[in-house]
Parts: C-alpha cells; structure tokens; sequence
C-alpha cells in the first residue's frame, strides 16, 4: 500500500507541473518572446557570398554556383568590417582624427629662377656704326660701373662733332647749343663732350662704358658688327635681388595676392628654405595651359640664386574659414564618389562617402559626410575599403529608397 501511495502522489505532482509548465508557456508575455526572436532574425534578402551586389529574394544559386547567403534585419551595417588586432597591427594600420578649423590654402608648384627685370639695362645705339674693341667677350661676364664695354665707329658721331668745333669756332650762341644738344641727342655722354670743348680734337671711336656694377645677361654683338638704333647690343643685370616665377592651376587663382609669404626650395640647397614675398600677379591665364603666372621677389645678397635654376615653390595663400580637414593621404578618390575609412572602435572599421573641398597642401576639407574628431584611417585603408565595398551598400541604400517609394 505505501508504495500504491508514493506512486499516485508522484503521478498527481508531475501533473501538477505539466498544467503550470503549459499555462506559463501559453500566456500572452511568452507566447511574444519567440515572435520576437523570429523577427529579429527576419531575412531581409540574399545575396551572393563573393559579390554583395548580386541581392536576390529568395534562396538561390549566385551566377558562380554558390549558395546564396541570408542577410537578416538584425545584421550590423554591412559596410562595417571587423578586423581582429593581431591582423590591424599587420597591416600597419593608422588612424587620425578629423580636424576642424582654419585651412591654409598652402599652393605647391614648381618655378625657375630669373633676373630681376627692374635692375635690367639694355645697351643700345642711337647711331649707325661698327662695333670696335669689344670688351666683354659672352653672356655672364661681371662688369664694374665705369668700365669700358665696347668702342663705336660712327660716321654721323664724327660728323657731329666736327660740326659742333666748327660752331665753338664761330661766335653764333644759338649754333653752338644746338650743336651740343644735338651730341646729347646722339648719346655722346657729357663727359665726352668737355673733352672736345678743351682738346678741340674729333674722337673717331665712341667710348661706351657700363653705368653700374652687373652681369652680362645678354650678349648680341660681336666685333666687327654693324649695327642700328634698332639693334639690342647687350644687356647688364645685377644679381643682388632676384625674381621666381612660377605657374599655378588656374582653379588656384583666386588663394593668390601680392605680399604673400613664399619659400623657395633649391636643389644645391637641401634642407634650405629662403624666404621671399609675391611680387605680382599677372592679369592673365596662359592660353595653352590655363595656368597662372606669379612672380616673387627674393634678396640675393649672397647669391645664391641663379637665372635658370630650377625652384620648388610653397606660396602661402589666403586663409579658409573654420573647416572640418583630414590628411589628404586619407582621401580614397573614386570615379563618383570620394570616401574615407572610418575606425569605429574594438576593430571595426565603415567605409564612408565625403564630399570634399579645397586641398592644401597635404590636408583636404571635407564639406559632408563626417564631422571633427572622428578617427580616419590613414594607412591601410585601401585594404579596408575593398572589404567594405561601400559602393554596394549606396546602391542597396537606393534600392530600399525605390522599395520604400
């Protein structure tokens, strides 16, 4: 009998247990609970395994032959990448914060060296005659003020002054200032002229000799020489003040203005910065490159510049309003669309799209798409953008606009 008993009370307990177990099961709080894990995990379509672009509705084979792959509504953004840290340190990955505030519009270009045109003197005649006794023999010899530069054989000198003995000889005044006044006109320099006034003996040659201290810039004689007043015999340049022109992009014109501060970069010089100012902006685009010409003045005392070197420029322009800018190394360029690589922390890593502004330098402000203080990956993100594949998540993104139209 006790064990008939132990066994019906057993039998009326386990009942028990299954009537609360059902009711609990069957009340409207758990009835929701696996709904609601049903939906968390609802498929929002498939795709294929190796080419997110290819989204079908239902199960499938991808063209490759795979089995196509769920994507459910619960799923992370699937732009987002994860990379475990061993695999980060790597691939040498570096991250940077956006930054925000002002933005040197920094222009980098190349230029070369020249003279200073207002320290250049052409050396003409106002005569016919024939070079005699050149004494500077090629472009670049140093010549010293007063120094002899070349002779001229000029019958018309010869005969102007012969003229003007001839009027010191008479008692006509009015003959005789127009004869000097006409050796002036002739450029028969005034000392010349006290010479004849005190030898009374024509000179045959005319002795022209340099104003100032220089350099040959330019040669276009030899002896022997016929020339006119039209001929450029030679020109003198000094070389204590320079100029630097240089070309920049024509999108670039409106960073540009006189007084700005420049530096100079020589090959001869590594390590050298010399500092000069934009002397002037030209008025004009290059018609063949559509590019703007700038000038820029630098001291020379020691020269060490020279015509014809060749020069990178660095021209400080005028500065941005506060910007959001990252490094420019940052910037992934694409036909359509400009992004950037996010880190979102513990190894997570999104593509994001950007519209971008000005670059200077090597900073490029960002108009849209992150904000300041954001970290962007600066090295290693090219890797990351391919996981990414950003470019298919924006078109899904249109596909669900056109599905939510």
């Amino acid at each position: 009998m006790k064990n008939i008993s132990t066994v019906l009370i057993a039998l009326i307990v386990g009942v028990g247990i299954g009537v609360v177990a059902t009711n609990w099961s069957s009340s409207p709080e758990n009835d929701a609970m696996p709904a609601m894990a049903k939906a968390e995990r609802e498929i929002r379509y498939w795709k294929a395994p190796m080419d997110p672009n290819y989204r079908r509705d239902e199960p499938g084979k991808s063209p490759m032959g795979m089995d196509l792959v769920p994507v459910y509504a619960s799923d992370d953004d699937a732009s987002i990448v994860r990379i475990s840290p061993e695999v980060v340190n790597n691939l040498g990955v570096r991250t940077a914060a956006a930054e925000f505030g002002v933005l040197s519009r920094r222009i980098e270009t190349v230029g070369y060296v020249g003279y200073d045109e207002d320290t250049l003197r052409h050396i003409n005649v106002r005569v016919d005659g024939w070079i005699e006794s050149l004494a500077v023999t090629a472009s670049g010899d140093a010549v010293s003020a007063g120094q002899t530069l070349f002779e001229l054989y000029s019958p018309t000198l010869v005969n102007a002054e012969e003229e003007y003995l001839t009027a010191l000889r008479s008692s006509n005044t009015r003959l005789q200032k127009a004869s000097h006044e006409r050796l002036l006109a002739l450029g028969i320099p005034l000392s010349e002229i006290t010479r004849l006034d005190q030898s009374r003996k024509v000179s045959q040659r005319l002795t022209v000799r340099a104003q100032r201290d220089g350099f040959v810039a330019e040669l276009n004689v030899r002896e022997g020489v016929f020339v006119t007043p039209s001929s450029k015999v030679m020109s003198i340049a000094t070389l204590d003040r320079v100029w630097v022109l240089a070309e920049v992009l024509g999108r670039q014109a409106a960073w540009i203005e006189a007084g700005q501060l420049a530096e100079v970069e020589l090959e001869h010089l590594p390590g050298q910065r010399l500092q000069g100012t934009v002397d002037y902006v030209y008025p004009e685009l290059d018609r063949k490159t559509r590019t703007l010409k700038v000038r820029m003045r630098f001291d020379n005392e020691a020269d060490l510049l020279r015509p014809n070197m060749f020069a990178r420029i660095t021209i400080h322009g005028t500065e941005t309003p506060a910007v959001v800018h990252i490094p420019r190394a940052a910037l992934i360029r694409g036909g359509a669309i400009d992004r950037v690589v996010l880190a979102l922390g513990k190894g997570r890593f999104r593509s994001q799209a950007v519209e971008i502004g000005i670059e200077s330098g090597d900073r490029v402000e960002i108009r849209s798409g992150i904000t300041a203080g954001d970290l962007i990956v600066t090295s290693g993100q090219f890797l990351i953008d391919s996981e990414s594949n950003i470019e298919a998540e924006l078109a899904r993104m249109g596909d669900d606009t056109e599905m939510g139209q």
